[in-house]
This record gives structure tokens, sequence and C-alpha cells, in this order.
């Protein structure tokens, strides 16, 4: 696994603020009291810069070593323009040379008893020696600490994940789950991390798995590749056939959608979801498992291998091609700033990208839509409006290109 993300833009002044907080209660968690993070006098446990600076936290790095150093800015992320590639190497150029005090000038210094720490958690449970880089990630609702894990010879061999409330606890276990099940479910079209340790600490819920090399060059990836490793995981559990209205997922989503009925967007999602199972009848639909959250950020194709991670969300008994559509939106959003407009190219295409996954030409339009409908209720449950996601509000995008939709079948 990696949780390698695309860099992203530049910080507005209520998401650096966000981010200072969230700083704060990430060092809580991982180093609780008699934990001291003020640079208190005491036994040094660790010390971090903080990358860009305490203002706009998005990494905490170890200064154990110039070389893991390095390392844990390499491998934090995936630049989206050439200015931001530029910046982050001139960082790892300065933490090599030892000249990085020039650019990070914020630090972070941990003392108190060792064993009370993540460090000494994970150094125990996983028995070798590490360092620890933390992800500062932006607000929303299934935000969690994610720990980048590196060896004393600056190898990156895990990542960890740490479920902190109920939400993020779930989606851990989740996880944890899933890929236990895919190692082994003879998957050959893609590869997936090995889960290395997992259990509780603190309170909290730990998943510690594999690093897949995603830093390793990357090759063109052609759809007929992308396709066939989604065919892959949509199989790993079996198939099941029928139509929506008879079928299991259909009784699950809607019970997913009475428990947000109260919501705002609720009530408006669920009768768009009944107009959508009325319309599609007789249809037959095909079922399988899906990865549950398949966008280009969740995966790298190298020379012999398409690394897949972020199993949090996956999924058995839906219908085939979620995974699809789900990359083809999330694919749109990052490159506009219109998604509105991005939901309605998806579904535009709705014909041409579930094709491959033997659904009728009748019921590709609703599979889409009917996609839509599980991701809203996704949002909804999961409250992103309420934790400051940046897409969170469905009535500003998603929800409007859904209802017209559907109507218009």
């Amino acid at each position: 696994m990696s949780p390698v993300k695309t860099a992203p833009p530049e910080l507005t002044a209520g998401d650096a603020a966000l981010r200072t907080q969230y700083l704060t209660e990430v060092l809580d968690l991982l180093y609780p009291q008699p934990c001291r993070t003020d640079g208190s006098p005491g036994t040094p446990i660790a010390e971090y810069l903080v990358v860009p600076d305490a203002r706009r936290p998005r990494l905490l790095v170890p200064t154990v070593s110039r070389r893991v150093a390095a390392v844990a800015v390499r491998r934090y992320a995936e630049p989206q323009s050439r200015t931001a590639r530029f910046k982050r190497d001139a960082v790892v150029a300065a933490l090599r040379t030892g000249a990085s005090g020039v650019l990070l000038r914020d630090k972070i210094r941990v003392t108190g008893p060792f064993s009370t720490s993540i460090d000494g958690y994970l150094s125990e449970a996983l028995a070798r020696e590490l360092a620890i880089s933390i992800h500062i990630g932006p607000a929303r609702a299934n935000r969690k600490p994610v720990l980048q894990l590196i060896g004393p010879e600056g190898d990156t061999f895990g990542f960890g994940k740490l479920g902190t409330g109920p939400l993020t606890q779930r989606l851990v276990k989740a996880e944890t789950a899933a890929l236990t099940a895919l190692g082994s479910s003879g998957l050959t079209k893609l590869t997936v991390p090995r889960v290395l340790h997992a259990g509780q600490w603190q309170g909290l819920q730990v998943l510690v798995q594999s690093a897949l090399p995603v830093w390793l060059p990357r090759a063109t990836l052609t759809p007929r590749r992308l396709v066939a490793a989604m065919l892959d995981i949509a199989g790993c559990c079996g198939y099941t056939q029928g139509t929506l209205a008879a079928g299991s997922y259909w009784h699950e989503l809607r019970q997913r959608l009475a428990a947000v009925a109260d919501r705002p967007e609720g009530a408006s999602l669920a009768s768009a979801a009944e107009l959508l199972v009325k319309h599609a009848g007789e249809t037959g639909f095909r079922y399988g498992a899906w990865h549950g959250d398949w966008a280009p950020w969740n995966m790298a194709n190298v020379d012999d291998a398409l690394l897949v991670w972020d199993w949090e969300r996956f999924a058995t008994g839906v219908p085939l091609g979620f995974d699809a559509v789900h990359h083809e939106l999330q694919r749109r959003i990052q490159s506009t700033d219109d998604a509105r407009d991005a939901v309605e190219a998806t579904v535009q295409r709705a014909g041409e990208l579930l094709a491959p996954f033997g659904a009728p030409a009748e019921g590709r339009t609703l599979t889409a839509l009917l996609y839509l409908v599980d991701l809203a209720t996704r949002y909804l449950t999961d409250r992103q409006a309420e934790a400051g996601a940046r897409l969170g509000v469905l009535g500003t995008w998603l929800l409007p290109v859904l209802i017209r939709r559907v109507e218009e079948l």
C-alpha cells in the first residue's frame, strides 16, 4: 500500500488553519501523555521537520538521518505540475545535502517514554527499527493519520493507518479485511499490499501494510490494462445476476438511504433512487466486487505491475462497472474546477465505459446513475459536508445532474 496522492493545490487560509489544528490533534494521538511535543526537556523520542512550515503543515519528516528525511519527502506525493515537482525536488536535495535549514525552519521535538509512543508500539509490533513520517491531510470526514514507515537505510517498507473515530475505525477494519481476503483471491492483473500488522493501540484501530513500489518509473496505462484489472477485482469473489428491485444490492442501498433520510439532501436522493429502480424494471444486472475508490491517485502503473492501494471501500455484490464509472468521474474532477460538468460528462460516457463489463445496452446509463446514488449516499453517511470536504455539499454538483438524468429516463 501507499498513500501517495497527487500533490494538492495551494492551501486556502481556512484549510491552513484546519491543518494546523489537525496537526495538534494527530500529535496528541501519536504521542499521548506523558509524552510531550512542545520541546520540553526529557528523553528524546523523535524530531520532525514540518513541510512546508507550521502554518501549512502537510508532512512531518523525521530527522534521524539525511537519507531517511529525503526518502520521506520523495515518496510522499506525486506533484501535479512542473513547479510543484521542482519544489519537491528542491526540498529533497536540501535534505540530502544537509542544507534543509534554509527551506524548513519549523521543528517538532518529541520527548517522553518511548514505550508510550507510536514509535515504540510499531517497533515492537513489527520487530524492527523504524522512523515515521506523518501525512497531514486536508479536511474530510474520513481523514486519519497516515504514516510512512522507513527503515534505517532509507527503505520505505510499510504504511500505517490509524482509525480514530467510529467512521475511520470502521474503514481501517474494512481495509484490513479486504486486504486479507484479496491476498488469497488469486489476482493476476494487479498488485495489492499485504497486511503486515493489525491491532489496537491507545483505543485506535491500527493497520500496517506493505509498501508498494510506487516510486518506480511509471509506464503508460492503457485502457485495456485498466479494464482487465477492474474485471479481475469484479470476479474475485464470484458473480451473481438478477434484476435491481429483487437483488440484495438494492435492499442494502435502500437501508443506507433510509439512514440519511433526515439530511437536507437525503429525501431528494431517495426519491431519485426509487424512480431509478422503477425505470430499471426487468433489466438484468450482473453483480460482483469493486475497489470502491479506484481513482488515478490510488494506483500506479509500472513496467511489470499495476499497483492499487486504499482498499477501505472494497465491497462485493455491486453492479459490474462501478469502478470504471468512479475512475472516470474522479479523473475528470481532478482535471477541472467544474465538478457538475464532470458528472455530466461521465454519465454521457456510460455506454463506452460499461461495455467491457457485459452490461446490457439498456442498463449502462442506469448503472452509471445508480453509482451516483451510491456515491452520494456515502457522502451523506460520512457527513462530508459537515467535515468541510471540498465537494461535501452534493447539491452544488452531483445531485442536480443525477435528478435531471433520472427524470429524463
